[in-house]
């Protein structure tokens, strides 16, 4: 096995190893400004890190390196355990014809949460809004959709849930068939992130060779939705009324995980755009100073 297959199946370890213990990586219990980030430069987490740090579940979003930690004159607490966050350098190489060719090198660096930490000046740590208890979550939910900019033709009162790639449609049973309104919108945040594959979007579908079901990149699209709609749930706060469900679903997909560790960290990183996208870039995108986070894509290395 390669370095790139080391680290991603290393990833792919630690998610199984989390979803086995009952614990659903991409649910999002907070709201987004406790979201995992850096606690120097304050950038929330993408991709696959995203999904990673919020499975641990720690009481604090923000994550150092072991060099930041002594930088803002603190220490490691001992027999504290690190987690990888994944990143990327572009190597140089010269080629036979003169040109410079840059190569993506996926490695990690391990970081460590605020709570494993001690000695750091309490004005360094940054501050964190608690959650508004007042939001009504099914109003949350319908405005999430309301306001996304470039969202799909929704058609209501049809006889199963899809999305339809060549009509650019989502179509959903009527409300009022579901059992529980919450489950409903769990549905729609699940097409919808589907839609977000589509040419005129992030163009997903297009890279993908066989979306007939049961085949790879079914299972691969199907991944990309159920994390996107299980995390846009959660940032409406409906994620304990239709988390039962989204365990039953992703536990189906943990044998593809484990025939292939690329998959789940691909997926990741496909649903944490999808989200990006269909909130309108809504999170700070700030560059992590001297570092490279990885969006995680397919590498040809």
């Amino acid at each position: 096995m390669n370095a790139h297959q080391d680290v991603y199946q290393r990833i792919t370890d630690l998610i199984i190893t989390r979803m086995q213990a009952g614990v659903v990586p991409w649910k999002q219990p907070w709201t987004s400004d406790t979201l995992p980030r850096n606690g120097i430069s304050h950038r929330p987490y993408k991709g696959i890190n995203h999904f990673l740090l919020l499975s641990l579940q720690n009481e604090s979003p923000f994550y150092y390196s072991f060099q930041q930690v002594k930088t803002l004159g603190g220490n490691i607490k001992r027999g504290m355990k690190s987690v990888p966050v994944v990143f990327y350098k572009l190597l140089e190489k010269k080629e036979d014809s003169g040109e410079n060719k840059k190569t993506p090198f996926l490695r990690y660096y391990n970081v460590f949460n605020l709570t494993q930490c001690e000695g750091i000046d309490p004005a360094k740590i940054p501050s964190s809004d608690p959650p508004n208890p007042n939001w009504n979550p099914i109003a949350k939910a319908e405005q999430l959709i309301t306001e996304w900019e470039d969202c799909p033709v929704i058609k209501m009162n049809l006889n199963h849930a899809y999305y339809s790639p060549g009509l650019d449609l989502v179509g959903l049973p009527n409300p009022q068939s579901f059992f529980k309104p919450e489950e409903f919108y769990k549905t729609e945040f699940h097409e919808c992130v589907h839609s977000t594959g589509h040419s005129k979007r992030l163009g997903r579908h297009e890279k993908m060779k066989n979306l007939q079901f049961g085949s790879h990149e079914y299972s691969q699209e199907e991944l990309v939705a159920e994390m996107g709609g299980a995390f846009l749930a959660g940032l409406c706060g409906i994620e304990n009324q239709t988390l039962p469900n989204s365990t039953a679903y992703i536990q189906s997909w943990i044998r593809t995980f484990k025939n292939d560790p690329k998959v789940l960290v691909i997926a990741a990183s496909q649903a944490s755009k999808a989200i990006d996208y269909i909130l309108n870039n809504r999170v700070s995108r700030e560059q992590i100073p001297a570092e490279e986070e990885l969006i995680l894509e397919p590498l040809e290395v």
